[in-house]
């Protein structure tokens, strides 16, 4: 038994702590807001209707009460608050005792760095996992069986969440390439982004496989150029969670893309969505990635077109298709 601090109530961090609270677990997250603290501790999760919240899960917006006496900490907050969210805690991290394990998926906007990047530099000291792979949160809230990835370059940390997170519902591997399981599921959004807006044309199952197929090449490019591992891309945390993303209802980041799809602007998207659609702020960084690296990733500049500089998505995927013509790659 462990005592777990969450830092982030949005619907992964709640399906996580239901998860961990089930095998025994005490928990406590961190919101930023008391309603929604309110919410957890009487045992319900606005963004997961269906979940039934354990009582050894306790939800406070206090850092400090939160974290100490932790054994794990759990960072599940947007991409682009963390940093600023970082700094709010820091002060209550005892480096030695307590690894940090980002479960956020995505790459700062303004310094293109990612996550494990992000916390190094707010907490040189700090240890550091990254826990991801093809899983929604309406469904591990609910127990159906999930499979994941934890990276480290700390072994001790690999075998800590192996040995306290797995179970008959949650299956966890290990791996030493942090820097490729989280880009793997950074980079995953957009593709999943673009799979909406196929959607939202109303193509069919042959466009959903090429853009799905082409999507990660250009994820495992961009990728390798970072430092990731090719076979990283190709597994859990990249094709995993790439195919859980692109083809569920339960995506946001798909659902967004189809209602671009649809015609709907950025900002009525965003409020028809209600979460967070990380995929938004990637595309950005993505592409200026993909600049600054001398990357070539066609559709994430047409996608980066439809965006910000107001292609018709039907005239992005004809461009795709007419580009010049190679080798597959």
């Amino acid at each position: 038994m462990k005592n777990i601090a969450i830092i982030g109530s949005g619907s992964w961090g709640v399906a996580l702590a239901i998860h961990l609270a089930n095998m025994g677990h005490n928990i406590k997250i961190w919101s930023f807001e008391k309603e929604e603290a309110d919410l957890i501790n009487d045992g319900k999760c606005k963004f997961l209707p269906n979940a039934v919240v354990p009582k050894n899960v306790i939800c406070k917006t206090d850092f400090k009460e939160v974290i100490e006496d932790s054994d794990i900490i759990l960072h599940v907050t947007p991409s682009k608050f963390t940093r600023n969210i970082v700094k709010q805690y820091k002060q209550f991290v005892d480096c030695e005792k307590q690894p940090i394990i980002i479960c956020s998926k995505g790459i700062e906007k303004d310094t293109s760095l990612t996550l494990d990047e992000v916390i190094k530099q707010e907490i040189p000291n700090a240890r550091i996992g990254a826990l991801s792979g093809p899983s929604h949160a309406e469904e591990v809230s609910i127990a159906s069986p999930t499979v994941l990835v934890v990276a480290s370059k700390d072994k001790e940390i690999q075998h800590l969440i192996q040995d306290n997170f797995m179970n008959e519902k949650m299956r966890i591997y290990t791996s030493d390439d942090i820097k490729g399981v989280e880009l793997g599921g950074a980079l995953k959004n957009i593709i999943a982004f673009c799979t909406g807006v196929i959607a939202g044309l109303g193509y069919g199952d042959n466009a959903f496989a090429a853009l799905i197929t082409r999507g990660l090449t250009e994820i495992r490019r961009l990728g390798i150029k970072m430092g990731a591992e090719s076979n990283t891309l190709y597994g859990l945390s990249g094709l995993g969670d790439l195919i859980v993303t692109c083809l569920s209802e339960h995506s946001r980041n798909r659902k967004a893309g189809k209602l671009i799809g649809q015609g709907k602007t950025i900002e009525e998207t965003k409020k028809e969505v209600g979460m967070t659609i990380e995929s938004i702020d990637n595309i950005e960084v993505a592409k200026k990635l993909s600049e600054r690296l001398n990357v070539s990733m066609p559709i994430v500049d047409v996608v980066y077109d439809i965006l910000y500089n107001k292609l018709e998505p039907n005239k992005a995927v004809e461009m795709l298709m007419t580009r010049d013509k190679k080798e597959e790659d």
